[in-house]
């Protein structure tokens, strides 16, 4: 179930007071702006939530638009791939996707409009001229020599551009600002570039494209949106996108508001940093379940539900913070804990022979789907002369408190019955456990005792005649520590070897041979599940189906964390004793 957030916060607040006003007649219209030049990940989703869910809570609406103005890095796979996350997630944007691409034309028109208020000029500076001529924070930049070309002279220059009649880089279109300006982006920004490559959307059509900053707030204006909402880092661009729109006199004059980004500990969220990852084989591709992007969570076993409850919880803010894993997983505990059936599978496999138990007798036993949950029914399990057990649910010499199969203490089989240890048989040679003969009472059918005797452990378990044989990866944290560039070179340093764990031999209950694809399923004391729905067995493969691990059932890196944070705080107090040594030793 999806939870809302209630809190409001300061964006809803500028929203409710235009409301108020009768601002943009009391419309709101925002917009969801991907650029396809990659994969959204979790940060992207934040965003996603904070557009739909304010168009939707003040009956505006939400477009999804592409700003595809760099034919250089997007791709159609890229698009189809987020439209299939924004559907995924539910969120509906009313029409069919939008592309910058579509405005084109009227881009170019804007363009040249500026050239006749001599509000732009055509710059045949090379790059690293450009570069030289534009300062630093520190120092204004210097006037291009090109600066003063007449209008006649742009206009000629950048119509030629536009026919292909120059090579790239040879002449850009930059707004005629103030190069002394304190904000580096208002300093004759480009606003055009040649760039002779075909567009997926609009062919050879163009040899000349529009710049982001260029692009984006005249798409904005163009779709009459009313709140332009996006990340902190476009704070310093928001004078650049007022400058563009007041020249121009549009119509329409969207409001750009900043908020934080993401921040997530044990992850990075930057498409340069993911890319790294994924080229240099730290991760089986974007679609790798340990990768924070949507693809992944998706193939991991997270929910939409998940995701945008997360997005509610977390709230809206100007203040960068780092938000905890620990948060992402339990939003998705809590999502499956209601809806996800549970099953039986065992991991680690312990043979036991169940000795008084009747010779090729096999039995359906009733097992509930959920057992909070009533109305999802019971489905049956197959019991047998053996089954099969965790290897961690006996030990020959047990510590105190350990409430599992021992010598001297009997379990309870889940939704079966009692049983008792007879006989431990092992390898001679290596000592190793091979299996283990227990007897069972036949009275406690169902996990009951008629003598109402009680017995402190209950193990999961499968048949040893009937079952499926899978394999299972159980994923963790891509990087053991919380801020991976801290204190290293290279980030990918701090990449965690045991992120992914692969059990081959796990024996799982029959029924789970018609898992759905990407469904969760909870198996009983080990965690959420889903049949990778990348990884699908059919008749030409002949491959054993793959279980993901999408969260354990408890948050198992509490304690790493801790632990982790401890030695953090001893190294920093150490450094900072051997700096005041060195200093009193300095000191006369």
């Amino acid at each position: 179930m999806e939870e809302k957030n209630t809190k409001g916060h300061f964006i809803q607040s500028i929203i409710e007071d235009d409301i108020k006003k009768n601002k943009n007649n009391g419309n709101v219209t925002t917009r969801f702006p991907p650029e396809p030049n990659g994969y959204l990940h979790i940060g992207h989703a934040k965003s996603m939530c904070l557009n739909f869910n304010m168009a939707e809570k003040y009956n505006g609406k939400c477009n999804l638009r592409f700003d595809d103005s760099n034919p250089a890095k997007e791709e159609q796979k890229y698009i189809d791939s987020i439209v299939s996350n924004v559907n995924w997630l539910g969120f509906d944007y009313k029409e069919k996707p939008l592309f910058a691409s579509d405005y084109f034309d009227k881009l170019y028109e804007y363009a040249v409009q500026l050239i006749k208020i001599e509000k732009a000029y055509v710059c045949s500076l090379s790059a690293d001229q450009t570069r030289e001529y534009r300062g630093t924070l520190k120092e204004p930049g210097k006037n291009s020599p090109y600066r003063e070309r007449s209008i006649e002279e742009n206009l000629d220059l950048f119509k030629k551009m536009k026919q292909g009649d120059f090579n790239e880089g040879e002449h850009v279109l930059r707004a005629k600002i103030d190069m002394s300006s304190p904000n580096i982006n208002l300093r004759d920004p480009v606003i055009y570039r040649i760039l002779k490559m075909a567009h997926p959307r609009t062919g050879n059509k163009w040899n000349i494209y529009p710049m982001y900053d260029f692009t984006h707030c005249l798409s904005d204006s163009i779709e009459t949106i009313t709140h332009s909402l996006c990340t902190l880092e476009f704070e310093d661009h928001r004078p650049l996108y007022d400058w563009i729109l007041n020249e121009l006199g549009t119509e329409s004059h969207p409001q750009q508001i900043e908020f934080a980004r993401m921040n997530i500990n044990f992850t990075v969220l930057s498409k340069r940093k993911l890319k790294q990852l994924v080229d240099k084989e730290y991760v089986n591709g974007w679609d790798d379940p340990r990768m924070p992007t949507l693809e992944g969570l998706r193939r991991r076993g997270f929910t939409p539900e998940s995701i945008k409850n997360f997005c509610n919880t977390i709230g809206i803010s100007k203040k960068q913070s780092r938000i905890d894993y620990g948060l992402l997983e339990n939003s998705l505990r809590n999502d499956l804990n209601e809806k996800a059936p549970r099953r039986m599978g065992v991991l680690n496999p312990l043979l036991i022979e169940i000795e008084n138990y009747p010779e090729g007798k096999t039995e359906e036993l009733d097992a509930q789907n959920h057992p909070q949950n009533p109305e999802m029914g019971t489905r049956k399990v197959i019991f047998s002369k053996t089954i099969y057990i965790e290897k961690e649910d006996f030990m020959e010499e047990p510590p105190k408190k350990f409430f599992r199969l021992t010598p001297d203490q009997e379990v309870r089989l889940r939704f079966a019955y009692f049983i008792s240890l007879k006989e431990i048989i092992k390898d001679e040679s290596t000592g190793e456990i091979i299996k283990l003969i227990c007897t069972y009472d036949p009275a406690t059918r169902g996990g009951n005792a008629p003598d109402n005797r009680k017995v402190k452990g209950t193990l999961h378990w499968v048949s040893a005649e009937e079952n499926i044989e899978a394999d299972v990866n159980l994923y963790d944290r891509l990087f053991i520590d919380e801020d991976p560039e801290y204190g290293v070179e290279d980030f990918t340093e701090n990449v965690n070897p045991d992120s992914l764990k692969i059990l081959t031999g796990c024996k799982l209950e029959k029924s789970l041979c018609n898992a759905e694809p990407g469904k969760a399923y909870q198996f009983e004391r080990l965690g959420y599940f889903c049949l990778d729905p990348k990884l699908i067995p059919n008749t030409s493969n002949n491959k054993k189906p793959v279980f993901n691990r999408a969260v354990t059932l408890r948050d198992t890196w509490a304690k790493v964390v801790e632990q982790k944070q401890q030695e953090k705080r001893k190294k920093e107090k150490a450094l900072i004793k051997q700096k005041a040594k060195e200093n009193q030793k300095k000191a006369p």
